[in-house]
């Protein structure tokens, strides 16, 4: 899927390139989230997979902050590192000022409410409303019946689907429901939003409508957030900053421009030269491959 068209009507002004750090960058900011060789190990039959092999990463409070690398790179597994959805082999995580990696169970679960999450899929409950979806988290948490409500309506307001508040998610299109999980991430109020491939299943117009909505809320609330996707242009119309990986390292990061403009790495020279030849039209297959 590509953006490109969407951001030829919004041309952008051509900024000055600095040279990339494909290391953790002394903090710029206070560290939202911070990664310290970090390191994950898959056993199957076959062989170990060592789905991340030492992965360092500052992303600053407010940032929206790219993970990307072709399939296999370990983006969603670092992901899911960071929320404790998968316990790292070894390193360390740091939420908002706390190391999750050695709290026990109750004070993680304290630390997770700060830390929303969206899925490519949505992952609703089909058989609960709108409404009971984005108000389930609040609902974990025993907020009282009149705090969820209010909660909900300002959530639904914000995400644009007040209007559907009594509908049920079968009825919905792809951008409504994604608005749904968007608004349930951000119930427990957290300061960071978490989201795996959130536009992959979605159309173009549809994800440019997502992508706007999270830069609103990122402005409206100074969430920070960290936006796992393989598309590209979708990191250029969200991100300000962006980490490559390639098997399980950061092969490079920095500024979206820079990257974008001066890749330095195998991984983002060719993740770039493949976008540019989608959006020029000049990659063929013709069985020969790309």
């Amino acid at each position: 899927m590509s953006l490109a068209i969407a951001e030829e009507v919004t041309p952008r002004r051509a900024r000055a390139v600095p040279t990339a750090d494909p290391v953790a960058p002394a903090a710029q900011g206070p560290a939202m989230i911070q990664v310290r060789d970090l390191r994950k190990t898959y056993t199957t039959p076959a062989e170990q997979v060592h789905a991340l092999a030492g992965v360092d990463l500052n992303i600053r409070k407010g940032d929206i902050f790219g993970i990307v690398g072709f399939s296999g790179s370990g983006k969603s597994t670092l992901l899911r590192c960071i929320n404790l959805l998968e316990r790292p082999d070894s390193g360390t995580v740091t939420l908002a000022g706390q190391e999750a990696t050695t709290l026990d169970r109750r004070r993680l679960g304290e630390l997770r409410r700060k830390v929303g999450m969206i899925f490519q899929h949505f992952h609703l409950f089909d058989s609960r409303t709108v409404a009971d979806n984005i108000a389930y988290p609040l609902e974990i948490a025993k907020a009282g019946r009149r705090q969820i409500a209010a909660r909900v309506e300002q959530l639904a307001t914000l995400v644009g689907i007040h209007d559907k508040l009594k509908a049920y998610p079968g009825q919905l299109s792809g951008g409504q429901k994604q608005r749904v999980a968007i608004a349930r991430a951000l119930a427990n109020d957290p300061v960071v939003l978490l989201s795996d491939e959130a536009t992959s299943a979605l159309d173009p117009e549809t994800t440019w409508s997502i992508l706007q909505l999270l830069k609103d809320i990122n402005q409206q609330m100074g969430l920070t957030i960290a936006f796992v996707t393989h598309e590209l242009d979708v990191v250029r119309v969200l991100c300000n900053r962006v980490a490559v990986l390639e098997a399980g390292r950061i092969a490079e990061q920095g500024e979206v421009g820079q990257v974008f403009h001066n890749p330095r790495s195998v991984a983002g020279k060719r993740l770039v030269e493949i976008t540019r030849g989608f959006r020029e039209g000049s990659l063929f297959t013709d069985g020969g491959g790309i």
